[in-house]
């Protein structure tokens, strides 16, 4: 028996009061260790502090049940320990950077956080080598070191919708590693062609056109689908680029979808040449 399978009966324990009072002595208990051996042992394995790791869960939870139900966000955070409607709202926003009210309205898709498991989920997406044009796209910069929660603003503020002055439009998520600033820059906006409303505030990006490997991130659900685009990136970095006989290109990597269909699935593409 090795420290996951320890670490796993703590997580059990978390997962069944969730909704409890959690003591963090009953959790070391639950996988037979001290508590400061537990705390060591539990931050090694998730990267997080055990009382991290459990307000995440308890905000993913929470999360999922404001678009199930027509419950009271309050009386939702209440049940999960939040013992005050400001003290939720900090949470939230400190952790999506968006207040739960505005996610409520628009219901977007946010990176939830899901129990920890130490089973290893075969995972692969075979893409589709193509050539495609050129395009131009306007578009915001993003202000977030984390893209997610670019997204969750650009969302909650119906961005998508001023730069089209209305209309209902695929969104563009770009990226390109500077390497003189060694960061991820990234950008979200819709097609140059559809921006015919509120461009305040954006630029326009020239996409270059030649080789890209299409890859569609498998069919899930609304509270998966932020995790499945994650899980797709993880698998085109660590796995199809080092096996494949292409190479990524000096270009942008671009990923797109549209938020109001509820389908949720997204294209991304990898600029590509033959190594």
């Amino acid at each position: 028996m090795d420290y996951r399978e320890h670490i796993a009966r703590a997580v059990a324990y978390i997962e069944q009061n969730l909704t409890n009072e959690i003591d963090l002595a009953a959790c070391a208990k639950a996988c037979g260790y001290s508590e400061y051996h537990f705390l060591r042992v539990f931050k090694e394995v998730s990267g997080l502090t055990p009382a991290d790791y459990i307000r995440k869960r308890r905000l993913s939870e929470i999360a999922k049940r404001i678009c199930q139900t027509d419950e009271y966000i309050s009386d939702i955070a209440f049940r999960y320990g939040f013992n005050s409607k400001e003290n939720f709202t900090r949470a939230f926003k400190a952790e999506y950077h968006i207040l739960p009210t505005e996610y409520k309205a628009v219901r977007n898709s946010l990176k939830l956080y899901e129990p920890l498991s130490f089973e290893t989920r075969p995972f692969s997406v075979t893409p589709e080598i193509i050539t495609l044009p050129g395009l131009s796209l306007t578009v915001y910069k993003s202000d977030e070191d984390y893209p997610p929660n670019f997204w969750n603003k650009y969302n909650a503020r119906k961005l998508s919708l001023r730069l089209s002055g209305g209309r209902v439009c695929e969104d563009f998520g770009v990226s390109m590693w500077n390497e003189a600033g060694k960061k991820l820059e990234y950008y979200i906006g819709i097609a140059t062609e559809n921006a015919k409303g509120d461009l305040a505030g954006t630029q326009e990006l020239q996409i270059t056109g030649g080789l890209y490997a299409l890859f569609k991130t498998p069919d899930t659900t609304h509270a998966n689908f932020v995790n499945t685009i994650h899980r797709t990136w993880e698998y085109i970095n660590r796995v199809w680029l080092r096996e494949s006989s292409y190479k990524r290109r000096d270009s942008f990597e671009f990923e797109c979808y549209q938020e109001q269909s509820r389908v949720f699935s997204e294209r991304i593409y990898i600029p590509i040449e033959e190594k």
